[in-house]
């Protein structure tokens, strides 16, 4: 107890030194704090992206159909692989779909697109469609229904009930067809590979015009919980997964956002090392510091027979009294910092990742993991940058101490 009353007095003989060292510390603890909080709310950005709008959790295809979208690999009897679907617990719900390129055709253009065919009703759980109408209406089930993005509907010069003409191939004899449909919606996602490159139409027209009877090319899949997407353990991915169909899941079918997120995970790490190098010499130049202005003050203790080991104690003491009070300060501010920029995000400007905009800022994520495991990291950086400061002042040679003036 005499040494920590002794350590806790030493911190405040210099009071400035002690406020800038604990504000360089916890400083330091907010800057992580947000990082990671930035760095968890940029990986869920781009991980909604790409399973909440269309792609979905995990994806069902005739092994191979990725590597060129071939559209004579489908599935010929989904029957077998949707009762598997559903009778998994795991799973929220899943949506059917047909897809091909092809040409859209209007009176005064024609583009390239990609057709999705899809389940007006099923497709509501699993992706956006519905929610990204901006005019018209969602899908009904009619034949001749069609929604296309803005962009597209502005390169086609045309508008809400204006016909347009899709041209694709059909999937087993790889013949010429097509068919004649009215735009009832026009979406936005917001992303313009896809409003750009995009339209749907209802599952039975799209399986009528490429001659596929009740054949499929894609499941799209969504989880009640979507972590259980990444585990290849789950019985989905071993009871329908087989020599001619496989399941993957977001992560193996966008290796792009696979890798960002992937990459996204070093840059708390990168900024981590540079925080506590920073504070590390922080530290080690307080404590010395602290150290030569008493240097004469340790030689008179040791004289009278104070052993090392007690001044070894007394700095590490105060070094982790220096972390105790850094680490409530940092958790402090960086609580409502981070608060702060999850309601109203960090303004980054527009920029583009991997297809995906984020025109809205960055929001960062509260997690309380942040505000035990970085300040523990910073109390036990402190301890051990305090090592060698301390070690210096228990090696101090009391006849070369006290002539030392005060």
């Amino acid at each position: 107890m005499l040494i920590l009353k002794l350590a806790w007095r030493n911190l405040f003989r210099n009071t400035r030194r002690t406020v800038l060292t604990v504000t360089l510390i916890a400083l330091s603890l907010t800057a992580l704090i947000i990082t990671d909080g930035m760095v968890i709310g940029l990986i869920e950005l781009m991980t909604g992206n790409v399973t909440h709008i269309l792609a979905g959790e995990a994806q069902i295809h005739r092994k191979g159909y990725l590597d060129n979208n071939d559209a004579d690999m489908f599935i010929n009897d989904p029957g077998p692989v949707i009762g598997k679907i559903k009778s998994n617990e795991t799973v929220l719900d899943y949506a059917p779909r047909v897809m091909s390129g092809g040409m859209v055709t209007s009176s005064y253009n024609v583009a390239g697109s990609m057709i999705y065919g899809v389940d007006a009703v099923r497709e509501v759980a699993v992706s956006k469609i519905k929610s990204a109408v901006i005019e018209g209406h969602y899908l009904t089930g009619g034949d001749q229904e069609i929604i296309i993005g803005g962009p597209l509907a502005e390169l086609l010069e045309v508008s809400l009930h204006d016909r347009i003409v899709l041209t694709t191939a059909e999937a087993s004899s790889g013949e010429i067809s097509q068919a004649l449909f009215r735009i009832t919606g026009i979406f936005e996602f917001g992303l313009p590979e896809l409003d750009e490159n995009l339209v749907f139409i209802n599952l039975a027209a799209a399986q009528r015009i490429m001659v596929m009877d009740h054949g499929i090319h894609q499941i799209a899949v969504r989880f009640r919980n979507p972590e259980d997407a990444k585990n290849r353990d789950n019985d989905l991915y071993k009871d329908i997964g087989n020599n001619d169909i496989e399941v993957l899941n977001w992560l193996e079918f966008s290796p792009q956002i696979a890798a960002m997120i992937e990459m996204s995970n070093y840059v708390t790490l990168v900024t981590c090392i540079i925080l506590f190098f920073l504070a590390a010499l922080g530290i080690i130049n307080s404590m010395f510091m602290s150290i030569y202005e008493r240097i004469y003050e340790f030689g008179v203790v040791m004289a009278i027979g104070t052993a090392p080991g007690s001044i070894l104690k007394l700095v590490m003491l105060e070094a982790l009294l220096i972390a105790l009070i850094s680490s409530v300060t940092g958790n402090i501010i960086g609580y409502f910092a981070s608060s702060w920029f999850e309601a109203n995000g960090i303004p980054v400007g527009e920029f583009e990742i991997s297809s995906i905009v984020i025109d809205s800022g960055i929001h960062t994520r509260v997690v309380a993991d942040q505000f035990i495991r970085y300040p523990i990291y910073i109390m036990l950086l402190t301890l051990v940058a305090a090592v060698y400061p301390a070690v210096f002042a228990a090696r101090i040679t009391p006849s070369e101490a006290l002539q030392r003036s005060l």
